[in-house]
């Protein structure tokens, strides 16, 4: 009886195993506690200079004075702190699916295969104790918050295991006191990280159903400004607002997708980790405000030809680039033989 060799599927897709809301601002003050109100989008219109590289041609003084007289005339939005209020929440809800390594689609039968006995391989090596210590540790250090945790005074960040809508337990971290360079932590906090990210490794294996409330209390000021995502906005025309913030419902927000990039930059396995410190999972290990792909074909250390080395050559990876294999499939996306 002949056997066909095995070759990757043309439709292979995962859906995302950590799936965070939007997370929504409201302004608060960091003693007491009891009140809090939302943070909204507003507009401000201003008079800039020009400040952008001249070409050229440009820069003879006679044409310099004339772009200084043109104002920069820009509408942009702004999200700040009323002036009686010093602390930011950012609130959001995660929740932990399980099934992680198992395709959404998958059109041939003999990888699929492979592919549940491949990760089920790695699940009995390894669990997900590795991955879940290092998602936890980013809830904990508030990674998430992103611009908002520079400068702030205080970070304390809280996350509970809500059941039936309610907390079953609470972790409160000292944010500040964790590092966004490496996942190592010891003390108290060690023991909290370690219950919470057993709680997300059940999560990831399906035993249990995991729902987490985040909340993040953030000491920046009293009407200081905070940092909300900001919109894309493919077509803009003259006159338009040169910068967009996300709100819902009039309350300014993080969009989930930076929440989960936060989430998942637990990458430190790639070639030159140790410069850069931790990325966030990708195919490619890309990081777009470097403009570098980190994870190169060439260097054989992307994910597709780890994926394809331990599935159809049973050339496991180095165990960092297996944990790094497992994120990207808990990641989610579409994956299959380009055609």
């Amino acid at each position: 009886m002949s056997t066909q060799p095995l070759k990757t599927a043309s439709v292979l897709a995962f859906e995302r195993k950590l799936d965070p809301s939007d997370a929504l601002f409201h302004a608060g003050d960091w003693q007491q506690r009891d009140s809090w109100q939302p943070v909204a989008v507003n507009e401000k219109s201003v008079r800039g200079t020009i400040s952008n590289r001249l070409k050229a041609k440009d820069q003879d003084p006679a044409k310099l004075d004339a772009a200084i007289e043109s104002p920069n005339l820009q509408r942009v939005d702004v999200a700040a702190l009323p002036h009686d209020t010093d602390t930011l929440r950012v609130s959001f809800t995660l929740r932990v699916l399980g099934g992680a390594g198992t395709p959404s689609a998958c059109n041939d039968g003999a990888y699929r295969q492979k592919l549940l006995d491949t990760v089920q391989g790695y699940v009995d090596a390894h669990g997900f104790n590795e991955l879940a210590r290092r998602y936890a540790h980013n809830l904990a250090n508030g990674r998430f918050l992103w611009r908002n945790r520079v400068g702030a005074e205080q970070v304390e960040v809280q996350v509970a295991h809500l059941v039936d809508g309610k907390p079953a337990k609470t972790w409160s971290f000292d944010a500040l006191a964790l590092s966004l360079r490496h996942f190592d932590a010891s003390g108290t906090p060690a023991q909290a990280l370690s219950e919470l990210a057993v709680l997300i490794a059940e999560g990831l294996r399906g035993n249990r159903h995991v729902l987490l409330g985040v909340s993040a209390f953030v000491r920046v000021g009293n009407g200081q400004e905070v940092f909300p995502s900001q919109e894309l906005i493919l077509d803009r025309g003259r006159g338009d607002k040169s910068k967009t913030l996300y709100h819902v419902n009039d309350i300014a927000g993080i969009h989930s997708q930076k929440l989960g990039n936060a989430l998942r930059t637990v990458d430190t396995w790639y070639p030159e980790a140790g410069e850069l410190g931790p990325i966030a999972v990708e195919p490619y290990g890309s990081v777009t405000t470097q403009g570098k792909a980190y994870r190169q074909p060439k260097a054989k250390a992307d994910f597709y030809n780890l994926l394809d080395n331990w599935l159809l050559k049973d050339a496991a990876p180095a165990e960092g680039d297996q944990h790094f294999v497992m994120a990207t499939l808990i990641r989610g996306g579409v994956f299959g033989e380009a055609g």
